[in-house]
C-alpha cells in the first residue's frame, strides 16, 4: 500500500482540516511521551537486570554457607534436631508481604519480608550443638532474605518487560502509522482545498468574463437604440426616409482630413 494511499477517509474541508491538525498535535505529543516512558522503563529494567545478575552470583554463596551450616548442626547435635526444632515450631516467624512500586506509570510489584512474632527454639540443642543450630537458623533466615528479592527482582524485570514491549508497540504504530496516516490525510485536503480555490477563481474569471461581454452588448445595444431614435427623429423632422436620414447622420459624423477647423 503505498504512502499516498495510507490516509483517512474524510470530507475535504476547512472543518476536517483544523480538526486533523489537532489529532496530528495530540499523536506527536502521545509520541513523544511515550517515547520518554519507554527510556525510563528500560534504564530501570538494566538496572534490576545488573541487580539479579549480582543477586544471583551472590546467592550460590549464601545457599553453600547455609547447607554447611546444616550439616554442621546435625553432625554436632545428632540427625534427631530436625525433628526437635520442628516440634517447637508452630507458626512461622519469617513473613512476606507485597507492596505495589510505580515507575513511569507501571506498578510493579514488591516483596519485603518482616518478622512477626518471636522464636520458640532458643532452648534448641541446649545438651549439644546450640551454637551451630543458631547459626544454622541465621544463615537460612540470610537465605530466605536473598530469595525474597531475588523473587521481587524477577518479577519486576517480566512486568518491566511486557511494559516495554506494550510501549513500543504503541511507539512503532504511532511513528509509523497513525502519525503517515494523519499527514497524508492533511495533504490530502490541503492538495482538495487548493484545487477548489483554483476552480472557484476559475469559475470567478469566467463569470467576470461573461459579466463584462454582457455590458458591452447593453452598451451597443443602448447605444444603437439611441442611434435609431436620433434617426428617427431626423427623418420626420426632414420628411426623409430611415434610410436616407441615418445615410446623412453617417457622413455628417465623417471628418474631411484635408480641411482643418
Amino acid at each position: 500500500m503505498s504512502g499516498q494511499s495510507q490516509r483517512l477517509n474524510v470530507v475535504p474541508t476547512v472543518t476536517m482540516l483544523g480538526v486533523m491538525k489537532a489529532r496530528l498535535v495530540g499523536a506527536t505529543r502521545g509520541h513523544a511521551l511515550l517515547k520518554k516512558k519507554s527510556d525510563a522503563l528500560t534504564v530501570q529494567f538494566r538496572q534490576i537486570l545488573k541487580k539479579i545478575v549480582s543477586t544471583k552470583e551472590s546467592m550460590g554463596d549464601i545457599m553453600k554457607t547455609a547447607s554447611f551450616t546444616l550439616t554442621e548442626a546435625k553432625y554436632v547435635a545428632g540427625e534427631n534436631i530436625k525433628h526437635i526444632v520442628l516440634e517447637n515450631v508452630q507458626t512461622a516467624t519469617l513473613r512476606v508481604r507485597s507492596r505495589q512500586e510505580n515507575v513511569a506509570g507501571v506498578k510493579l510489584p514488591k516483596f519485603e519480608y518482616f518478622t512477626e512474632g518471636e522464636t520458640k527454639n532458643n532452648l534448641t540443642g541446649l545438651a549439644r550443638g546450640g551454637q551451630q543450630v543458631q547459626q544454622c537458623r541465621a544463615a537460612y533466615v540470610k537465605a530466605i532474605e536473598v530469595l525474597v528479592e531475588l523473587a521481587s527482582l524477577q518479577t519486576s524485570f517480566l512486568t518491566l518487560d511486557e511494559a516495554i514491549k506494550t510501549t513500543n508497540r504503541r511507539v512503532n504504530a504511532l511513528e509509523n502509522v497513525v502519525i503517515p496516516r494523519i499527514e497524508n490525510t492533511i495533504n490530502y485536503i490541503k492538495g482538495e482545498l487548493d484545487e477548489l480555490e483554483r476552480e472557484d477563481f476559475f469559475r470567478l474569471k469566467k463569470i467576470q468574463g461573461y459579466k463584462k461581454k454582457e455590458i458591452e452588448r447593453q452598451i451597443a445595444a443602448a447605444k444603437q437604440f439611441a442611434e435609431d431614435k436620433f434617426t428617427e427623429k431626423v427623418s420626420l423632422q426632414r420628411g426623409m426616409s430611415m434610410r436616407s436620414a441615418h445615410n446623412l447622420l453617417t457622413a455628417s459624423m465623417q471628418k474631411d482630413e484635408d480641411i482643418i477647423f
